[in-house]
């Protein structure tokens, strides 16, 4: 896999390149021979992959090439890229599997074909290295054998190890001469059309005149895109942002369907919460791991020499822990259910299912009954939209504050681990909110962040001193029972000292309470 970063900037047809060879002083320009490329672009009938910013290409000399959108913004387009060996008549299995979660089960196929004329140069430092690569491009879209369209595009790729900065000089020079201002816009986005703009997943704006409604589907769309855009990353398994991400896309899922519960149709929400905590428990297995290695590389850090091949069988005994776990959650992702809830989610989170009654007036304000008296049609309800967000927060806040009434003096590590659970409800509440009830929600949820934070590492903390003391028992090394001891004293030190930090991280929650902001 190689991270892909370029600019892309359009130049008319009568363009002349300029010169070069004074932007890395010392170093030297190669002009490689004119090149023609044939590319054939896969994707569903409804262009999915597009969509997400996705691309997969069967291109002739190269072979096929998935690329992944990794981040960026403005005009530097970032993406992985990822190649594989395979005929060219059918997309690899491997590149299909990484965009299943996309495509669930819809069939790729060739949905453009592109011609490049391609003239390229390299530009080096005074040391040989390449610094970035100029693509000037004469771009042929055909339609059968007929040509649909043409247009010229520039790209500026920096090398694997280049600095950002090196595109600066360059696109100002190519700019200088006449070429366009930079556009991300991949070439078959552009042969594609309006229809690969359209996100699969629309993310409703939200201000003046929004209902609870749009900040439900806000809510709801924002962690389904983020569950969807991690899954190529999980089945990677390069990156434990992949499943940390995974992870907090479903836990935000639920914790948000709890939050609105009393707005939302309860056979509904209980269906999806089931299933997304099925998938929760698979990712948290991995997650749980991921954590704990880090951790425990850490504390190894700190041991004395001698004591390093005890740590070294600790680790050793994680990663085998995490394999497994892994291995769990591969068959859950390869599973028709789990292409079937990722179905549910895209569909139903665009439309939330609303319950056809009101629970409680400060939340729901019903219609005046019929003149008749017949019942009034079910939804939609008219909701008054401030007045439901700030009740919808006080639910959370007011199951935390019962939970820290009741801690005595000296609580459990059980009983702090539930106070992070209640204050991460209200987090995502107010996150929820906040672009309707502003700063002070946003505040509220950064206070909530940082009690959930110290609360957390105090969490992760006790876990690790646990499996430390359950591996222990099992392990017949004297070395690395003594390694592991060591390492049981640094997490228990850890655990006492965040205990004592996290009244203070109260305090300032308790200072930005959510009380009258309706």
């Amino acid at each position: 896999m190689v991270a892909e970063r370029e600019v892309k900037l359009a130049a008319h047809a009568s363009f002349r390149l300029p010169p070069l060879d004074d932007l890395f002083p010392g170093g030297t320009v190669d002009a490689g021979p004119p090149e023609t490329l044939a590319a054939s672009y896969y994707d569903t009938d409804d262009l999915r992959l597009a969509r997400w910013g996705i691309t997969l290409r069967h291109r002739r000399p190269d072979g096929w090439t998935l690329k992944l959108p990794s981040g960026g913004g403005g005009a530097l387009l970032k993406r992985e890229e990822i190649t594989f060996a395979a005929p060219s008549r059918r997309a690899p299995r491997a590149a299909a599997d990484l965009v299943a979660a996309v495509t669930r089960g819809a069939p790729l196929s060739i949905q453009a074909r592109i011609r490049t004329r391609r003239r390229k140069i390299d530009l080096r430092d005074e040391a040989g290295d390449l610094v970035l690569s100029v693509f000037d491009d004469e771009v042929s879209a055909l339609d059968g054998r007929r040509i649909a369209a043409r247009f010229r595009e520039l790209e500026v790729e920096l090398a694997a190890d280049a600095d950002d900065s090196a595109l600066d000089g360059v696109v100002a020079r190519l700019r200088d001469a006449g070429a366009g201002a930079p556009d991300p816009t991949p070439k078959v986005m552009r042969v594609f059309g309006p229809r690969a703009t359209r996100p699969e997943l629309s993310l409703p704006e939200l201000g003046r005149g929004s209902t609870v409604e749009d900040v439900v589907r806000h809510a709801f769309t924002n962690s389904v895109r983020r569950l969807i855009r991690h899954d190529p990353v999980v089945r990677l398994d390069t990156d434990i942002e992949g499943v940390h991400q995974a992870r907090v896309a479903t836990r935000r899922l639920r914790s948000d369907l709890r939050t609105f519960l009393p707005l939302l149709d309860p056979d509904w929400v209980d269906g999806i919460r089931s299933e997304l905590g099925w998938l929760a428990d698979a990712l948290g297995h991995v997650r749980d791991t991921d954590v704990l290695l880090e951790r425990m590389k850490g504390r190894a850090r700190l041991l004395a020499a001698d004591s390093a091949f005890g740590s070294n069988r600790v680790l050793e005994s994680i990663r085998a822990d995490r394999a497994a776990a892994l291995g769990g959650l591969m068959e859950v992702i390869h599973s028709p259910r789990y292409f079937a809830l990722l179905d549910l989610l895209v569909a139903d989170c665009q439309h939330p299912i609303l319950r056809t009654e009101p629970v409680a007036e400060e939340v729901v304000e019903a219609p005046p009954p019929a003149a008749d008296d017949t019942p009034p049609p079910s939804p939609p309800r008219p909701i008054s939209t401030r007045r439901a967000l700030g009740s919808l927060i006080q639910r959370p806040w007011r199951t935390l504050r019962s939970d820290v009434g009741r801690l005595g003096e000296s609580p459990t590590d059980g009983q702090l681990h539930g106070v992070r659970i209640a204050a991460k409800r209200c987090r995502y509440a107010a996150e929820a909110a906040a672009p309707l009830l502003g700063e002070r929600a946003a505040t509220f949820a950064a206070a909530a962040a940082a009690l959930q934070e110290v609360l957390g590492d105090q969490h992760d903390a006790v876990v690790a001193e646990e499996w430390l003391r359950t591996w222990v028992r099992r392990t017949r090394s004297p070395r690395s029972a003594f390694a592991a001891g060591e390492m049981a004293g640094l997490e228990r030190a850890d655990a006492d000292s965040l205990r004592d930090r996290w009244p203070k991280a109260w305090r300032d929650l308790l200072a930005a309470k959510p009380d009258r902001w309706s």
